[in-house]
């Protein structure tokens, strides 16, 4: 029993038309510094922000982390954190822990 080398090449050629390169998950993760976590924030258009990682064990960001888990569950559209919340509501936020 043995592979048919056009049929492994065709397959070859069907996953990388549909799934992302390497480069292009590289350059996504790449452009989030260390110690950052991208979250998209909005409840019908998302923006992407960087919060630190530090933020994620604060009260306040944590009732927008269950708001999160009520909304979606663990099943994110975006693939990443989806916090669905006015950006203004979550602009004041962000702007709270950096005063703290």
């Amino acid at each position: 029993m043995g592979f048919h080398l056009p049929a492994v090449l065709r397959a070859k050629q069907i996953l990388q038309r549909s799934s992302p390169t390497s480069n292009q998950i590289a350059s996504a993760v790449m452009d989030v510094p260390k110690g950052y976590l991208a979250v998209y924030v909005g409840e019908k258009q998302t923006r992407r922000f960087m919060i630190p990682v530090s933020y994620l064990n604060k009260p306040s960001f944590q009732d927008l982390l269950i708001q999160a888990e009520e909304e979606f569950g663990y099943d994110h559209p975006m693939g990443g954190l989806t916090i669905p919340c006015s950006e203004n509501i979550f602009i004041d936020v962000i702007s709270c822990l950096n005063r703290s």
